[in-house]
Formats: C-alpha cells, structure tokens, sequence
C-alpha cells in the first residue's frame, strides 16, 4: 500500500516551483490559479524572492501547497498517474493537511489557496508578536518533551510569573519533537531540556507561536472560513493531524482542521497507523522535508521525496 504525503511550513525556499513551471504547462496552470485566488502574483515571489516575504505565514502556507499540487499535477498529467488508482492514503504535516485534502479531491484548489491565505493571516495576528515562541526538542521522545514542557511552565509559576503555555506542538518522529507558548516559558524549557534528557534544544525562526492554545483566536477565524468552504469527500482517506486516524466525510475534515490549529501535530503517531493499515510506501510530493522524519518512524518504509521534473518521470514510470 501507497501513501502520499505532503510538507508543512518550513519547506519554502525562493525558486520554489519555478523549474517546474518552466518546464510543464499544468504546473503553470496551478500557479496561475493561485495567483488569481489570491489577487497576488505569489508565483512571482516563490521564484524570485524576497524570502523574508515569501517566509511570512500568509504567504509560505499557500506557496508550499501551490508547489505540491503543481508537482501531483504534473505527475497525474504527464505522467498518467491518478491519484485515486495509485494511493491508498493521503496525510500532510500541519498546512500539508489542507494540500492532501485539495489532492483528494476535498477541497478544490481556489479554495484551498484562500483557506491557506486567511489561516496563515489569523495565525499571524493571534498572538502578538514578541508574546510567543517555539523550540525544537532534539534528540528526545513525546514524553521526555511533555516532560520538559511541564517543567518549564512550573518554575514560570514558581517565579511568579503566573500561568503560562507551553506545550508539545509537533510530534515529528521519535528524536524530534517541537514545543510552542509563551516567550518567556519557551525560552525557560531549552536549559532544562539538556537536564531532563535532551541532547539539543533550538529556538525557532518563527513568527507565532503555532499549535498551542495561543492561537484559539485563529481557530475561531477558521471555524468561520470553513463553514462557507465546500467541501467534498475525498477520493482516498485523509489521515489527521489531530488524531492520527483516517477521515473521509466533510463534516470530519472541517472538526479536524478547526481543532489542529491549536491541536497538536500528530505525525509520528499518523505514520505509525499508516503503517500499521498496510502502508509500505511513502511518497512525498513538493519536499524534501518529510522523508527522512517517515524514515525514522518506520526505518523499513520505502520513501521517495518528488520535488523535479527528473523525480515525476522517474516516479511515473515505477508506479
């Protein structure tokens, strides 16, 4: 069995996209689309910069979801591969939820680019810049970083600092885990990190603090969006970030997406029951990113990592 997969915020870089588009009409198509979705030449800034722009949450979510479509477009009209024959499950990493479910057939791709455009804007204005912050756990499991997240918010209180948030927001493979809250409780977990069995902790270059109870506001913005949002059931079963198990109707796929903008990112755990339903196969398309995370998680997994045109041909012609 075969899983698409497909990347989270992170993966953007400047020329992101623009081979692709250079050298196949249907990924110009997709970029086109996007770019009228949105009212913005997006396209032009994915292939020539300035990356601190293209690094802004609002405008990072809908490029790295107009590179992976670009990139399945490709495959499925080039290459001669439908999706639906040819996958038995679709998952992405946080906004990658949203890509997977336009790959589908969920979502179509006006409406994921706008999903994309308003989550990121929402995530952004949710918490004050300066207020929040994440960090990377390296080295260290689900609960060594529960562990380190509980003693940081502790000696906050201790301090008399009050409540604060910090919590596990990524839980990427088993040697890397991601915490996010406030400022000031976040940058308190990375000396402790070392003392409770980190090898390594690193703050990083974020602008919010995502997937932790700061970002309610941003759900609710969400909640919103998707009330309008059409959506469909999809061609092959999702599987969620919140819960690491399949969905297939659309009134799951909206309680899901609502619910991981604070929800905790459930990769490792989402890969594992992939695994355990008979994926052997994993291939993700736009990345380079997810790969070697699948690798950890399940080491006897195939992945292939689709990014070039080189990569689409040599894909079609194995599948």
């Amino acid at each position: 069995m075969r899983a698409f997969i497909f990347p989270g915020q992170g993966s953007q870089a400047v020329g992101m996209g623009k081979a692709l588009a250079d050298a196949s009409p249907h990924a110009r198509e997709v970029l086109q689309e996007v770019d009228e979705a949105l009212g913005q030449s997006l396209s032009r800034l994915m292939a020539a910069g300035p990356a601190e722009e293209l690094t802004l949450t609002e405008n990072a979510q809908p490029a790295i979801m107009a590179n992976a479509i670009a990139t399945l477009r490709v495959l499925e009209r080039e290459g001669g591969v439908r999706l639906a024959e040819k996958c038995d499950y679709v998952a992405g990493h946080s906004l990658g939820e949203y890509t997977a479910l336009c790959a589908a057939g969920a979502l179509d791709l006006t409406t994921t680019a706008r999903l994309l455009r308003t989550r990121g804007q929402a995530m952004q204005e949710a918490a004050p810049v300066g207020e929040g912050a994440m960090a990377a756990l390296l080295g260290c499991g689900l609960d060594t970083a529960r562990a380190i997240a509980g003693a940081a918010r502790d000696a906050i209180r201790l301090e008399g600092g009050g409540e604060t948030v910090c919590t596990v927001a990524n839980d990427n493979d088993p040697s890397q885990v991601v915490i996010s809250g406030h400022r000031a409780a976040i940058e308190r977990a990375i000396p402790l990190a070392k003392e409770l069995g980190a090898k390594r902790a690193v703050l990083l270059p974020v602008s919010a603090p995502f997937h932790c109870a700061l970002m309610q506001p941003a759900a609710d913005v969400m909640e919103n969006a998707l009330l309008d949002a059409d959506l469909r059931a999809p061609l092959v079963p999702v599987y969620c970030n919140i819960d690491a198990v399949p969905i297939a109707t659309p009134g799951q796929i909206r309680v899901a997406l609502v619910q991981q903008v604070t929800g905790m990112v459930r990769w490792r755990e989402s890969v594992l029951a992939m695994v355990s339903a008979g994926v052997t196969e994993f291939v993700e398309l736009g990345g380079k990113v997810l790969g070697p995370m699948v690798k950890r998680i399940a080491p006897d997994a195939t992945v292939t990592s689709i990014v070039a045109i080189a990569d689409i041909e040599v894909l079609a012609a194995t599948l």
